[in-house]
C-alpha cells in the first residue's frame, strides 16, 4: 500500500493530480463496488466531520464549549472503516479522533455538539465527559474514558463475550436477551502514540493467542502531542514493529485516501468475519490541527512540514480527486460544503439552546438503580448444617462451585486459578490440579460448563480490563488477583473504567463485576510484597463496592450477595484468616446471603465500643475478653463492608459504651480508621466521652524477620492497651 508522503508527488507543475493517480484511485473504487453516491457520500462525512471540529472550536471561543481536541486529519480511513462495519452489529471502542466514524454510523452532529456544550442532549455521557469522549448505546459505541491505553483488553474482553454467548446459544441456553452476531467484529482504536502503553501490546497478545475478532486501527498521525513517532516506536513503524507477530494480520494504507481506506478496510473486514483472527490496521493519516487547543504544534513542526500536510490533508486531497476525475464538478463540491456548513450551524443553535441535566442528577447513575445489595433482598438465612468446622477458604471454595454450577453466564478467570489450562487433563484421576495458590478456586472448573473458568496471563491489567469487557455484555465476571500487593497495574482499570463506566455513560453502560484478591499479613516471610494492605484506596473510589469478611460464615453470605449484584466489587480475603480454627463456621447452605452496609456485633458490651474488620476481628475480642477480668464490658462491631459502612450500626453502639476504638491492619496515616472518626465527630459527637482511638500497623512497610513484623503490624496487645487507655480516660 502505498504510503501518506507519496500523494503530493503525483501532482504536476500546474497543481492538479497526475492523470495516472486519478486513473488508479477510480479503478480501485470500481474494484470494489464504490459508485458516485458511494464517493459523494464518503466526502459529505469527512466535511461533515471537520465541520463539526470548527463549530465545537467557535463554541470554545464563545464559552459554550469547555474543551475541545480535534479529529481533524483522521477523516479519510474512519469515513471508510463507518462505511464497511456495521453499526449495532459489531462493537466499537473508539479513541478521541474518532468523530468521522461515529458521525458515519449514525451519530448525529447535535449529539455531538450537545456534548461540546454538557446538556441533557448528549447521549455518549449525559452532561458528564468532556467532548470527543465518544458513546452511543444503541450503536454499540462503547462510552470511551479519557485513559490512553485502557481500551484495548476492554475490546478483547468485547470480543471474548461474543464468543462465549454463541458457544452458549449454540449448546441450548437461553441467554436472557444478550445478543451476539457470529460474525461480529470488535473495533478498537488508538493514535500511534498509546501504541506504546503496555496494555496495548497485552490486547494483542490476547487477541492473537484466542483468535478473536479484534480489529486494532492504528491512526498514525507522527506525533504523540509534540513527540514524533520514531522516537518511541522501534523502526518508527507499529506494523514494522508486529510484522512478525504470529497470529496477528497487518493492513497498512494511506489513511488519507478514502477509496484506498475503504479498499483496506474491506480486505480486513473479510478476514475477521471468517474467523482468522486480530487485524491490526495501520493508517497513515495528518494532524492540520494541534494535538488541543492547549497545544500550539508551530511551536516543534516546521512551516514546509505543515504546507505538505495540508496538501496531503483529506479534506483538501479527496475532493480535488473526486473533481479532477469528473466524478461531481466544483459546484457540487461548493455546494455540499456550504450544506455541511448550515447543517452544523443550525446544529449548534439547538444544542446551545437545550437545557443543562438539572443539579439533582449529580449523584445519578453512580450505583445501581435496579439491583440495592444494601436492602433486605438479600438477606437470606442459611441452613448451617453438619459441624462448625469448615474454614473462610472452604466457605469462599463452595460459594463459587455452588453459585458456578447455577449460573453459565459466571466466568471466572486470573493467575492459576483453574485445575488445569490444558482441558484433557481435566478427566486424569492422578492430577489433583492448581485450582488458585490458595486452593480457593479448587474444582470450580470441574463444577462448572467448559469455558467458564481459565487461567489469564500474568498480567493483572489484563485481568480486570477483559473482565471490564464482558461485563459490559452481560457475562459476570468473577475474576481473581492472586495477590493484593501486585493489583497496582490494574489500578488504573478498576479506578477510571470499572468504577466509572455507569456513571461517565448516564447508566447506559456497566460493569457489574467481582474481584477476588487476597490480602493483609500475618503470615510469616511475606515481606514487604506479601503483607499489603491499603482498602481505603479503593473505598476513596465512587462506584465502587468494597467487601472485608472475617470469618467462613460471612464470607460466604457477602461473597454470593457480591456475585448478584449490578455493580463492580472488591472482594478482598484475608490470607491469615483461610484457615484458621476460630472464624470457622457449619456450611451455611447454597442461598445464604448478607447485604452489604450490615455491620455484625461479634461481641456485645457496654463500656467501649471496637470497630474494627478482617484479622483485627478475632484480636479484639481476645483484647476485650482480656478486659473482662479487669471488670469492663466492651463491644466488638466487625464491619464487613467498607463501601458501604454500616453507620447506624456504630452510632447504637456509641449510644450505649460512649467510647470507640477504631482497629485495622491498614497504616494509620489515610486509614479508612479516619474517614469513620470523621464521621463519628459530625455525626455524633455529643455520645462520646472520650476521644476516639486507632490500633494500625506502624506508617512503615511489612519487614520479613518475624521480630520486626510483629513489631509493626497491630497485635493483640496492641488493643489491649489502647482500650485501656480509652476506658480509663
Amino acid at each position: 500500500m502505498p504510503n501518506a508522503n507519496k500523494e503530493s508527488a503525483t501532482e504536476n507543475q500546474s497543481g492538479k493530480l497526475s492523470k495516472s493517480l486519478i486513473e488508479a484511485k477510480l479503478k480501485l473504487a470500481k474494484k470494489y463496488g464504490l459508485k458516485k453516491e458511494d464517493l459523494v457520500g464518503m466526502l459529505r462525512n469527512v466535511y461533515l466531520s471537520r465541520k463539526l471540529d470548527d463549530t465545537e472550536i467557535s463554541m470554545k471561543k464563545q464559552t459554550k464549549a469547555y474543551f475541545q481536541i480535534s479529529s481533524a486529519g483522521h477523516e479519510g480511513i474512519l469515513t471508510a472503516a463507518a462505511n464497511v462495519l456495521k453499526p449495532a452489529h459489531d462493537w466499537f471502542i473508539c479513541y478521541y479522533r474518532d468523530r468521522a466514524l461515529c458521525t458515519g454510523l449514525g451519530v448525529t452532529p447535535y449529539e455531538m455538539l450537545c456534548q461540546a456544550n454538557g446538556n441533557i442532549g448528549d447521549t455518549s455521557s449525559h452532561g458528564r465527559q468532556m467532548p470527543a469522549h465518544w458513546g452511543n448505546v444503541k450503536l454499540n459505541i462503547v462510552n470511551k474514558s479519557s485513559c490512553t491505553g485502557t481500551q484495548f483488553l476492554q475490546a478483547v474482553g468485547l470480543a471474548e463475550a461474543g464468543k462465549y454467548l454463541e458457544e452458549l446459544d449454540q449448546n441450548g441456553i437461553d441467554l436472557e436477551g444478550r445478543k451476539y452476531e457470529k460474525d461480529e467484529i470488535v473495533y478498537v482504536s488508538t493514535g500511534d502514540g498509546t501504541t506504546s502503553q503496555g496494555e496495548f501490546w497485552e490486547g494483542v497478545t490476547t487477541a492473537c493467542v484466542n483468535k478473536l475478532p479484534v480489529l486494532f486501527m492504528v491512526e498514525d498521525n507522527g506525533y504523540a502531542i509534540s513527540v514524533p513517532t520514531e522516537v518511541q516506536t522501534p523502526g518508527g513503524s507499529i506494523s514494522k514493529a508486529l510484522s512478525n507477530f504470529p497470529g496477528l494480520k497487518i493492513f497498512e494504507c494511506d489513511g488519507n485516501c478514502p477509496i484506498e481506506s475503504y479498499a483496506t478496510m474491506k480486505e480486513a473486514e473479510a478476514y475477521l468475519r471468517d474467523g482468522n483472527g486480530p487485524v491490526l490496521v495501520h493508517a497513515h493519516v495528518t494532524r492540520p490541527y494541534s494535538h488541543s487547543m492547549s497545544d500550539d504544534q508551530t511551536m516543534y513542526r516546521t512551516k514546509e512540514e505543515l504546507e505538505r500536510e495540508k496538501e496531503q490533508d483529506v479534506f483538501n486531497s479527496y475532493p480535488k480527486l473526486l473533481v479532477e476525475g469528473g466524478i461531481m464538478s466544483e459546484e457540487e463540491k461548493d455546494s455540499l460544503l456550504k450544506e455541511v456548513s448550515d447543517e452544523c450551524r443550525q446544529a449548534m443553535k439547538e444544542a446551545i439552546d437545550t437545557p443543562w441535566p438539572d443539579k439533582s442528577t449529580a449523584m445519578d447513575h453512580l450505583y445501581s438503580e435496579d439491583v440495592d445489595i444494601t436492602s433486605s433482598d438479600f438477606e437470606h438465612a442459611g441452613t448451617f448444617e453438619g459441624k462448625e468446622d469448615v474454614p473462610m477458604a472452604g466457605t469462599i471454595n463452595k460459594t463459587l462451585r455452588d453459585e458456578f454450577k447455577k449460573n453459565p453466564f459466571l466466568r471466572m478467570w486470573g493467575e492459576d486459578v483453574a485445575d488445569f489450562s490444558q482441558l484433557e487433563k481435566l478427566e486424569n484421576p492422578d492430577l489433583k490440579g492448581k485450582g488458585g495458590v490458595f486452593k480457593i478456586t479448587s474444582g470450580v472448573q470441574r463444577a462448572s460448563r467448559e469455558g467458564q473458568v481459565f487461567n489469564s496471563p500474568l498480567a493483572e491489567a489484563n485481568v480486570v480490563g477483559r473482565a471490564i469487557g464482558q461485563a459490559m455484555r452481560g457475562i459476570k465476571p468473577v475474576v481473581e488477583i492472586q495477590f493484593f500487593d501486585y493489583i497496582w497495574t490494574a489500578y488504573m482499570q478498576i479506578k477510571n473504567e470499572a468504577a466509572t463506566t455507569r456513571y461517565r455513560s448516564g447508566g447506559d453502560f456497566s460493569n457489574p463485576l467481582v474481584i477476588r484478591v487476597p490480602i493483609g499479613g500475618y503470615l510469616r516471610g511475606g515481606s514487604i510484597y506479601h503483607s499489603q494492605t491499603g482498602e481505603s484506596l479503593y473505598t476513596h473510589i465512587p462506584g465502587l463496592r468494597v467487601a472485608y469478611p472475617s470469618n467462613a460464615a460471612d464470607a460466604a453470605g457477602l461473597l454470593r450477595t457480591a456475585i448478584k449484584a449490578d455493580d463492580p466489587v472488591m472482594f478482598l480475603e484475608h490470607k491469615h484468616l483461610y484457615y484458621q480454627g476460630y472464624n470457622r463456621s457449619a456450611d451455611p447452605g447454597e442461598n445464604y446471603m448478607i447485604p452489604f452496609g450490615k455491620a455484625r456485633v461479634a461481641k456485645e458490651g457496654k463500656d467501649a465500643t471496637v470497630v474494627t474488620w478482617g484479622a483485627l476481628v478475632q484480636k479484639s475480642i481476645d483484647a476485650a475478653k482480656k478486659l473482662e477480668a479487669q471488670g469492663y464490658s466492651v463491644e466488638v462491631i466487625d464491619i464487613r463492608t467498607l463501601a458501604p459502612f454500616d453507620m447506624d450500626a456504630i452510632k447504637e453502639s456509641l449510644k450505649k459504651t460512649n467510647r470507640l476504638l477504631i482497629a485495622h491492619e491498614e497504616h494509620k496515616t489515610s486509614g479508612f480508621a479516619g474517614e469513620i472518626a470523621a464521621r463519628v465527630n459530625e455525626e455524633c459527637f455529643e455520645e462520646l466521652d472520650a476521644p476516639i482511638k486507632r490500633v494500625t500497623s506502624l506508617d512503615v512497610h511489612v519487614a520479613y524477620c518475624p521480630q520486626l513484623e510483629e513489631v509493626i503490624l497491630p497485635q493483640t496487645d496492641d488493643v489491649t492497651k489502647a482500650l485501656e487507655e480509652l476506658l480509663k480516660y
